[in-house]
């Protein structure tokens, strides 16, 4: 499927694909920090287009989207950008939109700026909801903390050093995930050490945001969790009012590879539970 293009308030090209039933229910697709499209894995994104209309998002600075000097640390531009996918697509109703990692916090800016009048419900995986110290929706684990601030080095050494000591928290250690493991380490690489830095840098609380929010939302996320501590994902799954949680025992920070069965069968079940 060949790439199309949207722009940003700010003109920033971005890139995304669309695949599955032209007129299912659109499901939106927002990567974590320093990683791609690409990053779900063709499986699932195959379980997923037989059943939805799949729209799969580079964010601005990752991928084939541009990547400005300037605009990460904005709420008002990462909403849109979500709304220009949506407006790009004609989507105007009962999308779900399904965030990993920093990909949740989008989704809350695109909330927090444009409500939820095109958006049925909402899937949170080993997402943040907010950002910055003393921000409980944003606590970040072990591996994380751990690679910074080297993973945002300009330094080859250091930068390779950092993401590569994230080892099998991205994927956990399932058999058979070592291809899409080297993956999605390509992609952190990729992605341009400024990009990677300038996501860290603003302060946002989304809590009153999901305190009222008005529409279901379905939070996953892996009890051994070593990029985003699950702590994160009760944190959101409390102070939503109809919040459905899937906390997996033992499972690191990519759920959809540790058993993209269950996640496909679980986002599924979500769904269809919208009517």
């Amino acid at each position: 499927m060949a790439l199309r293009e949207a722009y940003g308030i700010d003109g920033t090209p971005l890139a995304y694909r669309v695949t599955g039933i032209e007129d299912g229910r659109p499901l939106v697709l927002l990567h974590g920090w320093a990683q791609s499209m690409n990053c779900w894995g063709s499986g699932v994104l195959d379980a997923l287009a037989a059943n939805y209309r799949v729209i799969a998002v580079d964010l601005r600075g990752h991928g084939y989207s541009g990547a400005p000097e300037v605009g990460y640390d904005d709420s008002k531009i990462w909403a849109g950008d979500v709304a220009a996918i949506l407006a790009a697509e004609d989507v105007t109703s009962d999308a779900v939109l399904v965030g990993w990692s920093y990909g949740g916090l989008v989704i809350a800016d695109y909330l927090a700026e444009c409500g939820t009048d095109a958006v049925a419900g909402i899937v949170l995986v080993g997402a943040i909801t907010s950002i910055g110290r003393g921000q409980q929706g944003g606590r970040v684990g072990t591996a994380m903390r751990d690679a910074m601030p080297a993973a945002l080095s300009e330094n080859p050494g250091d930068a390779i050093r950092a993401l590569g000591s994230f080892g099998t928290a991205l994927t956990g250690d399932t058999e058979g995930v070592g291809p899409q493991s080297q993956a999605l380490f390509g992609a952190s690489l990729s992605t341009p050490p400024r990009v990677r830095a300038a996501l860290f840098g603003r302060q946002v609380a989304h809590d009153d945001l999901l305190a009222a929010l008005d529409i279901p939302a379905l939070i996953v996320h892996g009890t051994a969790d070593r990029v985003v501590d699950v702590s994160a994902g009760r944190h959101a799954a409390d102070l939503i009012p109809n919040a459905t949680a899937s906390f997996w025992e033992g499972c690191d920070h990519g759920p959809f590879v540790e058993d993209p069965d269950r996640f496909v069968a679980e986002i599924i079940a979500f769904v269809s539970s919208l009517g």
